[in-house]
């Protein structure tokens, strides 16, 4: 079996990364309403993020906030979807499975909220 990475260089695999994750994005935000809502909120709130914190650490901590509720919310339905392809014989662990990826998302966007809220209303 050949190398695939054997003729090129780093520039342009770190390229061709870059072609694949925007093609995969595009897949899930054409697929996924969540997603959509999310990216579009997203679009909203880290730029406001860069005008509202004051400092390097606060800016981070909203930006921040943002990105990891969108990278939540794009393994959420990666994980039920492996979940459902993998096993329906036991049905309590699907169920388990898919009730950890919603807590976990539920987790980010309590994470954003709290962070934007304790940001935005410091005394």
């Amino acid at each position: 079996m050949e190398n695939q990475f054997k003729n090129k260089t780093f520039s342009t695999i770190l390229i061709d990364a870059l072609k694949y994750s925007i093609d995969n994005f595009q897949v899930h935000f054409k697929s996924e309403k969540k997603i959509r809502q999310e990216i579009y909120l997203a679009i909203i709130l880290i730029p406001l993020g860069f005008l509202i914190g004051e400092t390097a650490i606060h800016k981070l901590l909203l930006i921040s906030s943002v990105l990891i509720m969108v990278s939540i919310e794009l393994l959420n339905p990666a994980l039920q979807v492996a979940v459902d392809t993998i096993s329906f014989e036991n049905i309590n662990l699907v169920r388990y499975l898919k009730k950890v990826g919603n807590v976990t998302v539920f987790f980010a966007t309590t994470n954003l909220y709290l962070t934007w809220f304790f940001i935005l209303f410091s005394f």
